[in-house]
């Protein structure tokens, strides 16, 4: 029973460093190697085993160096995950301002994320367990390498060399938080698209939280789950798949591009 104690004590104490601590390590902005343009596209949402959650849909316009992208799906049981990020690409990408909102029976905490990169404001409004609102806010400055809603587009552009990218991410969680993403890049993998053979480059995006919380979060284990990206290269690089959870304690999915289907 002491044992038992301690543990849960333990587990309470995490509970709240992990609320309110960052990460640790070097990070930077990523160089903007392939300018973002027009884009409209499809994605479909499963699980790892194939099974179909949600169709996607992604809208992007840039505007001189100016970038709005929204990122959304419709899940089959009626949840809303809807991403928006707007950027600018002046040498290096910095976010302005993100906007997430997930909700239905998908998710476990309804969530509605806004940042406001410049201003260094996050916003975090969330129902709890007991079904109240609430909200919780924090202003103070943010790094300039802030990667929300940006991992993909940051993915595309990082050096074919580079073994290792690290960047920084507010958590979407009801207290938010600062964390490190460390991008790294596993090798190629070869996948075909009806015929013709490709070589993919498979990233792996592991959150960091860094420091005595990190080595208590991995001995308890409380270290948020890897994402896995797949891009292909080449002098227009392009997005091929994500394997990850959209939600903190969230099951690992797979985001992939759709095929268009006629009646």
């Amino acid at each position: 029973m002491q044992w038992l104690l301690s543990r849960r004590t333990l587990r309470a104490a995490l509970t709240a460093i992990l609320l309110t601590a960052g990460g640790t390590g070097a990070a930077a902005q990523v160089a903007v190697r392939h300018a973002e343009g027009l884009v409209r596209g499809f994605l479909v949402l499963r699980t790892l085993e194939g099974e179909t959650l949600a169709g996607g849909d992604l809208a992007q316009e840039s505007r001189g160096d100016r970038v709005t992208s929204r990122m959304v799906f419709h899940f089959k049981d009626g949840s809303i995950h809807d991403e928006i990020v707007v950027y600018t690409q002046r040498r290096f990408f910095r976010l302005l301002s993100y906007h997430l909102v997930q909700k239905g029976p998908a998710f476990r905490v309804p969530m509605d994320v806004s940042i406001d990169g410049p201003r260094g404001r996050v916003a975090i409004r969330y129902t709890d367990e007991d079904g109240k609102e609430k909200v919780e806010t924090e202003q103070k400055p943010l790094p300039a390498d802030i990667a929300n809603g940006m991992t993909l587009t940051l993915v595309k552009n990082i050096a074919p060399e580079a073994q290792e990218t690290i960047v920084s991410m507010v958590a979407p969680t009801p207290k938010p938080r600062l964390v490190k993403l460390k991008i790294t890049r596993l090798g190629q993998q070869p996948f075909s698209a009806a015929g013709p053979r490709y070589e993919a480059i498979h990233y792996l995006v592991k959150v960091e939280i860094g420091g005595i919380t990190g080595m208590l979060a991995t001995l308890l284990g409380k270290n948020p789950p890897d994402h896995h990206v797949w891009i292909v290269r080449g002098e227009v690089p392009g997005f091929v798949r994500a394997e990850g959870p959209l939600f903190l304690g969230g099951p690992s999915w797979r985001i992939e591009l759709a095929t268009p289907t006629w009646p």
